[in-house]
Formats: structure tokens, sequence, C-alpha cells
């Protein structure tokens, strides 16, 4: 069976979009899946990721890094696909028609959102745009501060824009940067088990969504 494709996508910078991509390729790959991952950032903060961990982890045959233009994403990402289990692409800070490759040959796009009203004005546009090309789509709150009103606000407006807000929400933790400056992920290090645990369950969470 070919591959499922996973988008992140977002149109403010600053969301969370790397870390949410390569968090869930390490937990996947760690349940015994093959990864592709497919950066069409010009950025390249996924890239500098995967270099930090073959230098650090040696090569994985069964987690492979490509990249393209966000045009190219589309024929990449179905080349990927017949030899991964997951294709996982992350996109640039825009939203317009060069997004809309990545978002047609998802079977699912996520949405990272900080907690902030601003963070949140800025999805607006992502979600338009999957509708018109008619994607499943679900919102993952992100560098969140549990249990404040805040969060509890921004989770309800999000539902009101009409897409789905997922259960488990990533909190602002210290961990997350420390392990992706090591071209690591939260699920590779017992060093911090809440962490850890929040992107297992993601993970639960969006194979659930998946066919």
């Amino acid at each position: 069976m070919a591959g499922r494709i996973i988008t992140v996508a977002q149109q403010k910078g600053g969301s969370g979009k790397t870390t949410i991509a390569v968090n869930l390729a390490v937990a996947l790959r760690g349940r015994g899946h093959s990864v592709a991952l497919l950066d069409t950032d010009p950025q390249g903060s996924m890239g500098r990721w995967f270099l930090e961990r073959l230098e650090r982890l040696g090569e994985d045959a069964g987690l492979e890094f490509s990249t393209s233009s966000a045009w190219g994403a589309s024929y990449e990402s179905e080349k990927l696909k017949k030899h991964h289990d997951f294709v996982i692409i992350d996109t640039p800070p825009k939203i317009d028609s060069d997004l809309r490759p990545a978002l047609r040959v998802a079977a699912l796009v996520i949405v990272p959102v900080a907690a902030s009203q601003v963070d949140l004005w800025a999805t607006e546009g992502v979600l338009d745009l999957a509708r018109r090309e008619k994607c499943e789509t679900l919102i993952v709150l992100n560098r969140t501060r549990p249990n404040t009103r805040l969060v509890g606000e921004i989770a309800g407006k999000a539902s009101e824009l009409g897409a789905e807000v997922a259960a488990v929400q990533i909190a602002n933790r210290v961990a997350y940067a420390e392990t992706l400056g090591m071209g690591l992920g939260a699920a590779d290090t017992a060093r911090s088990p809440i962490a850890r645990g929040e992107i297992e369950a993601l993970a639960d969470e969006v194979l659930s969504w998946l066919p």
C-alpha cells in the first residue's frame, strides 16, 4: 500500500511547523514505520535538523530527507510515498497558490497554532485554502501554557473556524527546542517524559485521522 502524506502548514512564521513535523516523524519511526521528510521551506530548518541527526545517530534507511520547491511538492511527495509509510511535508510560512500542491496531495493537513489571537487570525487563510482543496485539516495548539484561560479561549475560537482541533496540546517546553537543535525528537530521549508523552499522544491522534 502506498504511503500517506501529512502536510504541516501555517501562514505565520514561528508557529512551530518544523518542530511538529520532525517530532511526529521521530514518533512514527519509533513505531517501526518508514518516514520521508520533504522540506519545501527555503529557510531549510528541517534539512539542518536532519544533518544534525545524521552526525549524531548515523544513517537510518527508514528515515529519508528530500527537498523541493513549493510547486514540486506534489510530484516529489507522490514519488516518496511509493517507498515510505508516511511522507511529512514542511511548508513555507505563506499562503498563496504555491502552497496548493502540498495541500492537494495530503491525506491530512496539520495546522499548528500558538496560543495567541494573532496566530489564530493567521490560521484563517490556511483553512480557507485547505477547504478549497477539500483537505482533512487538524488544528494543533502548540507552545501552550496548560490550564490557562487563554488556551481555552483560543481552542474555542479555533473550533469556530470550522476545523477540528486536536485533543492533544503541545506545551511550551524547553525540551522541544533542545532536542531540535541536536537532531533529535522528544520521543528519542527519556530526558523529558512529559514532552515525549505529548508527542506520542499526538501521533496516536494523527493516526486515528488517517485512512
